[in-house]
């Protein structure tokens, strides 16, 4: 284990800190990891069977400097990082762990893992269909255009992360199976479409993680905005766990700098870069590497947005979130979203009722000053947009949420009010049912007739 370095925010920069080699860890070499040696033998029997359907991956750093090994398994980081039985439901734990116990080969063990996979809604909210944008006629790999003003790229090269997320909801991009997976290598398909698509003023760099890429590779894609063609995409996201997970990658890596001087020269030709750091707790940032790290990409002009799911085991609780946000602005930083845990992949281990997930975030709110307000949620990234609870409230009689689109397929839904029957249990928006004797909700009929034109199309082009 490196020796943490006691220093001050804005104090010497990268000569301060050693540098570290990048080791990671995957399902295959679980038994290898020191640190899950003295664990209970039945604790590490689970984390074996989930790891064969959910991915697993970690790297030192975290093992060594996030988690707390006196507190498992309720440290938050160890449970957002290695699988839990409660991963799967019970049905499918016993399926997959009666193979392990035996020592099932590759050809016996695939057709179960592949069927449990399906079971788990792999891509959650149109990502194959609904989101795909068409070039010349054809659907466009590696791309998604949800809403209007944005569209999302997967470069191929981003196709991992440092660690993965327990909870996330593209997990099937890291199961190995292609059909699964959203990637693309082309830049100058990117950058056609972005110039024959004027209405878009927002790139969002995702994966995987943008940042696992070499400098080299991620300036192939971001380079190209800067020509006049592309003047219209003002804004430039890159959505990473990297500040959490390997927070050396702006400080030591060997192209640390190359990575800062690229959003340099973006910031300084005018455009808006925004790295949307994927934060779930507080102590994934009270390492001095991670704060330098964040210092950093703050001196380049970039700024950094906060978001993440409210997850139970990892965050259900308003004192953390306030504790958080307040931290992240002491740091710099802006709060933006508390997403409501997608519908997809160990969704029932990780969610919390909508009631509560509103609850927790008022809560936390009333906490936190001003500056830490701009958090936005609850929010669920829901198939027709962005769909936040705005609270819950009596009209006539009758106990009713208050829900809103923040984002919406139809941007005419955009902060329009609307109102579900409230339900103690409901997870997600197709829990909901219309209020007030309304049959359905207003946007319904509409988004209905999205999905059968975009099928339409993609069965034209096919």
């Amino acid at each position: 284990m490196n020796q943490r370095i006691n220093i001050e925010l804005g104090s010497p920069a990268a000569e301060a800190f050693e540098a570290r080699q990048f080791k990671v860890y995957t399902h295959r070499q679980l038994d290898k990891i020191e640190a899950i040696q003295n664990l209970p033998e039945d604790l590490r029997f689970d984390m074996r069977v989930v790891s064969q359907v959910l991915p697993f991956r970690v790297n030192e750093y975290v093992i060594d400097e996030l988690i707390d090994w006196n507190n498992i398994p309720a440290d938050p980081i160890f449970q957002l990082t290695f699988p839990q039985r409660g991963m799967l439901r019970p049905e499918h734990f016993d399926e997959v762990a009666e193979l392990v116990r035996r020592d099932a080969d590759a050809a016996e063990m695939k057709p179960v893992i592949e069927r449990v996979r399906s079971e788990l809604n792999p891509h959650p909210a149109g990502q194959m269909d609904l989101n795909l944008p068409m070039l010349d006629g054809e659907p466009l790999p590696g791309m998604q255009h949800k809403y209007r003003e944005t569209v999302l790229f997967f470069p191929s090269q981003g196709q991992v992360c440092h660690s993965y997320c327990t909870f996330c909801f593209r997990w099937a991009q890291f199961v190995g199976d292609k059909d699964l997976k959203f990637a693309s290598s082309e830049a100058d398909s990117l950058h056609r479409y972005l110039a024959e698509h004027t209405e878009v003023t927002d790139l969002l760099m995702t994966g995987g993680d943008p940042m696992v890429m070499k400098a080299k590779h991620l300036r192939m894609y971001l380079e190209g905005l800067m020509k006049p063609e592309l003047d219209h995409v003002q804004d430039i996201r890159i959505g990473s766990k990297s500040l959490t997970f390997w927070p050396y990658r702006f400080v030591t890596d060997p192209d640390a700098e190359d990575i800062l001087e690229l959003f340099r020269e973006l910031t300084a030709a005018g455009k808006h870069v925004a790295f949307m750091a994927h934060f779930n707790h507080w102590k994934e940032m009270d390492t001095p590497i991670c704060r330098e790290a964040i210092r950093r990409i703050r001196a380049t002009g970039a700024e950094i947005r906060t978001q993440a799911p409210l997850l139970k085991h990892i965050n259900d609780d308003a004192d953390q979130w306030a504790k958080m946000w307040t931290q992240q602005v002491r740091l710099g930083m802006i709060p933006y979203y508390l997403f409501v845990e997608r519908d997809t992949g160990a969704r029932h281990y990780f969610e919390v009722p909508l009631v509560r997930a509103w609850e927790i975030y008022r809560e936390a709110m009333k906490q936190v000053p001003g500056l830490a307000r701009t958090a936005r949620g609850p929010s669920m990234s829901a198939d027709p947009g962005k769909v936040e609870i705005q609270g819950v409230t009596e009209i006539n009689g009758e106990k009713v949420f208050v829900l809103r689109f923040i984002q919406g397929r139809d941007r005419d839904w955009v902060q329009r009010p609307f109102f579900a029957k409230y339900d103690e249990a409901a997870t997600w928006l197709n829990h909901l049912e219309p209020a007030l004797g309304e049959s359905e909700f207003f946007f319904e009929a509409e988004f209905a007739a999205m999905k059968d034109e975009k099928q339409a199309l993609i069965m034209k082009a096919s």
